[in-house]
């Protein structure tokens, strides 16, 4: 939108600055040509005639001179009027311009729905809006340094300018209709407030918060966070991993859980593979292994406890979420079959 805009008023831009010099040069010949000045002559009194300062002629002008003048006063008039207020247009433009780019971007965000809010867009909201980008979900980033937004700012990236801490920042944002929040300020007490307002204005929505020091833990989830994340932790554990376990670290970093090319692990509601109001089935019931050569190696049942390897006999309810395993080929056949894309 912006981009178009200034697009727009370049053009009207350059379109009077071209007849501007046109007429400039049509009065320096004119000039040149009928009254037999010499070209600094020529020109100055193109000048003075087109900005209509009123300074005196350099020499009497004879009859043909005068119409020509009368000729060049007209056509400078309606060009130079048409240059003040294509530039005075412009002008008053780039001052509205930042006011109607968050109007509109405003009306977007107005219109989300059980989309994703992601508070700070410092290393770990980047990771995570790039994560969300990936897997085309929608989501709102609340960022208060201006120059950030100003810098990454996008058809694809929304944001809203101000302090997380605030409700009606949060407000703005849709926290009341959204189904995530994730706080990934550097500040483990920005993060503690935010989670206490989002979790008082929307009770059900799912909370991700970061925490610098393990301290903050419990005191994150107490105020309402359903996961906590310690980066440097988990960083920790990766690289001693990495020494105990290397083959099979590496074989994990390889599984890809998002894009549309190269998924190999996929959660999947029960709900979407059959009819459990129906009937209720089993993990062998489904036959996914051999109807698409996915397997299943997770079962989270209704009251969140996960299973990992369940057992085929594994009763599949309603609201019950399996996770399954696959080649990428293996897990589009899954999503075509069942019409999950």
């Amino acid at each position: 939108m912006q981009n178009s805009i200034i697009r727009f008023f370049r053009t009207k831009i350059y379109t009077a600055l071209t007849l501007l010099a046109l007429v400039l040069i049509f009065g320096v010949l004119g000039f040149r040509t009928i009254s037999g000045y010499s070209w600094i002559d020529s020109l100055y009194m193109t000048v003075i005639t087109i900005t209509t300062v009123g300074f005196g002629e350099v020499q009497p002008l004879d009859d043909a001179s005068k119409i020509f003048t009368v000729l060049l006063i007209l056509f400078s008039v309606i060009i130079v009027g048409y240059a003040l207020t294509v530039i005075t247009e412009y002008i008053l433009s780039r001052n509205n311009l930042e006011e109607l780019k968050q109007k509109n971007m405003q009306k977007k965000i107005d219109s989300l729905k059980n989309h994703i809010i992601i508070c700070g867009y410092g290393r770990n909201g980047k990771q995570a809006a790039k994560k969300l980008l990936n897997y085309e979900k929608a989501f709102v980033i609340i960022e208060k340094n201006k120059e950030i937004i100003e810098k990454y700012q996008s058809e694809e990236i929304s944001f809203v300018l101000g302090n997380a801490n605030e409700d009606e920042v949060l407000l703005e944002a849709g926290v009341d209709r959204a189904s995530t929040l994730i706080s990934a300020l550097p500040n483990d007490a920005d993060n503690l407030f935010i989670v206490l307002s989002a979790r008082q204005i929307n009770s059900t929505m799912t909370i991700i918060s970061r925490a610098s020091q393990e301290t903050s833990y419990k005191k994150l989830k107490l105020a309402g966070a359903n996961n906590v994340i310690l980066p440097d932790r988990i960083g920790g554990d990766h690289m001693a991993s990495l020494v105990v376990a290397p083959d099979l670290i590496e074989f994990i970093d390889n599984l890809s859980i998002i894009g549309k090319s190269n998924i190999n692990i996929e959660e999947i509601q029960v709900n979407k593979l059959y009819n459990v109001s129906a009937n209720v089935k089993t993990i062998r019931d489904l036959d996914l292994r051999n109807k698409t050569g996915c397997s299943v190696i997770g079962f989270k049942a209704t009251n969140g406890d996960y299973v990992v390897n369940p057992e085929a006999e594994t009763k599949l309810v309603p609201n019950s979420k399996i996770i399954v395993l696959g080649r990428p080929e293996q897990i589009n056949k899954l999503n075509s079959i069942y019409n999950l894309d």
